[in-house]
C-alpha cells in the first residue's frame, strides 16, 4: 500500500506535466570582493573531477553508507547546506537556487539525505530516525569542512525539522540557521491544517477526502486526485500541475516512499497513522538556540505562518521573512522575496550587521 499510495501520486503529477566567463565582482558582505571567474573556478579542489560531487561515508548502526553532495561556487566566509524536505525527497526542489545564489558569490551545497535518490538507499526502516539524521548532518559537515566562521544551514519542511534538531545540539559549529516553511510542532501544524485549512476547501471536496482519511484509503486515485487538485496547488505550490517546475517533478518521482511513509505518514493531509514525527514538538526548546536564525514562513502555506513569524522571535536572534504570495514551496511561486530575504540574512551575518 505505501509503494502503490506514491506510485499513483507520481502517475497524477506527469499526466499533467553558454555564458562566457565574467570579470565583473560581486559583493559578499565583509569578504574581500571576488571575481565570478573567481567564484567558479575548481582548479584548486579535490573535487573538480566530479564537478562538485562528493560521496560522503556516513556511519550508522547498520554500517557505512555513503551520500550524495554537491558543491555550487566558492566563498570562504558563506558556505550553505541544503537540506531538503520529505522525508525522503532530493536535492532536487532546490535547483532554483542556481538562478540567484552564484551572482551573489555564495557557496552552497546540494546533499540527498540517506535513503534519498542519488545517495544510498539501505532497506532498513530502523535508519528512519531523527536522532540518526542529525549525526548524518554533523559528518557531512566534517567531511565539508564546514565550521563556525562559514556554515549556514537551510532546511525546508522536513529539512527544517531537521536544521533545528542539529541547531539544538550542534550550534557551536553554525555561523547562521535558516528555518523554511517548518513549525516547531507537529501537533500544531496538524491543527492548523485539520482547523484552519480544510474548512477553506469546498465542502463537497473536503467531505469526500474525509472519507477516504477515515478509511486509510490513502492510494486511491480519487482520492489524489482531489488532494493535488484542491489542496497541493493551494498550499504546496501555487501552481496549476501543469506548470509545476520541473525539478519539482523530478523530486517527487524519485521520492523514497518507504522512508517517507516512516516518518511522515501516508496521509497527503496531514501527518496522521504511526508516522514518527507525529509527536515531534520543540517549542519549549527554542529559546536556547544562539545563532543568528531566519524563519520564513508563507501565506498559504501548510503551516501557520503566525507559528514561523513565532520561531523568530523565541529564539536568541531572530529574524522573520514573509512570503505573502508564497506556499510551502514559496522559492518557486514568492521566488523574489525568498531569495531576496535569505541573502541579504546571509549577508548581514557575514558582515555582523545582523
Amino acid at each position: 500500500m505505501k509503494h502503490s499510495f506514491f506510485y499513483c501520486l507520481l502517475l497524477l503529477v506527469a499526466s499533467c506535466n553558454t555564458t562566457s566567463k565574467k570579470e565583473t565582482t560581486t559583493s559578499t558582505g565583509s569578504n574581500p570582493v571576488m571575481s565570478i571567474q573567481d567564484y567558479h573556478d575548481n582548479s584548486n579542489y579535490d573535487d573538480q573531477f566530479t564537478g562538485g560531487i562528493k560521496m560522503i561515508p556516513i556511519q550508522t548502526p547498520k554500517g557505512e553508507f555513503k551520500v550524495w553532495t554537491k558543491r555550487v561556487g566558492h566563498n570562504p566566509k558563506i558556505k550553505v547546506l541544503l537540506l531538503h524536505g520529505g522525508p525522503g525527497m532530493t536535492h532536487e526542489l532546490y535547483e532554483c537556487f542556481d538562478g540567484y545564489f552564484p551572482q551573489e558569490g555564495i557557496e552552497y551545497y546540494y546533499y540527498d539525505q540517506l535513503g534519498s535518490y542519488y545517495s544510498d538507499q539501505p532497506d532498513d526502516i530502523s535508519l528512519w530516525d531523527l536522532p540518526r539524521f542529525v549525526e548524518e548532518v554533523e559528518q557531512v559537515r566534517q567531511a565539508l569542512g564546514l565550521n563556525q566562521d562559514n556554515f549556514y544551514l537551510l532546511g525546508q519542511s522536513w529539512g527544517g525539522i531537521l536544521a533545528m534538531e542539529y541547531a539544538l545540539k550542534y550550534q557551536q559549529h553554525l555561523k547562521g540557521l535558516i528555518i523554511s516553511n517548518m513549525v516547531a510542532s507537529i501537533p500544531e501544524y496538524q491543527h492548523y491544517s485539520d482547523e484552519v485549512l480544510a474548512p477553506q476547501l469546498p465542502p463537497e471536496v473536503l467531505e469526500e477526502i474525509m472519507v477516504y482519511e477515515t478509511n486509510e484509503d490513502y492510494s486511491n486515485e480519487r482520492y489524489l486526485n482531489l488532494v493535488m487538485e484542491h489542496y497541493y496547488t493551494a498550499h504546496i505550490l501555487r501552481m496549476p500541475l501543469d506548470q509545476w517546475p520541473n525539478s519539482v517533478n523530478r523530486a517527487l518521482h524519485h521520492t523514497n516512499p518507504d522512508v517517507y511513509v516512516t516518518m511522515q505518514g501516508p496521509s497527503e493531509f496531514g501527518i496522521k497513522g504511526d508516522a514518527t514525527l507525529k509527536d515531534w514538538d520543540i517549542k519549549n526548546r527554542l529559546h536556547t538556540i544562539a545563532v543568528p536564525t531566519l524563519s520564513i514562513g508563507a501565506q498559504y502555506d501548510t503551516m501557520d505562518p503566525e507559528h514561523m513569524k513565532w520561531i523568530a522571535q523565541e529564539v536568541q536572534q531572530g529574524r522573520f521573512l514573509y512570503c505573502a504570495n508564497g506556499s510551502h514551496l514559496s522559492q518557486y511561486d514568492d521566488q523574489k522575496t525568498y531569495f531576496e530575504g535569505v541573502i541579504t540574512f546571509l549577508k548581514d551575518v557575514d558582515a555582523k550587521t545582523f
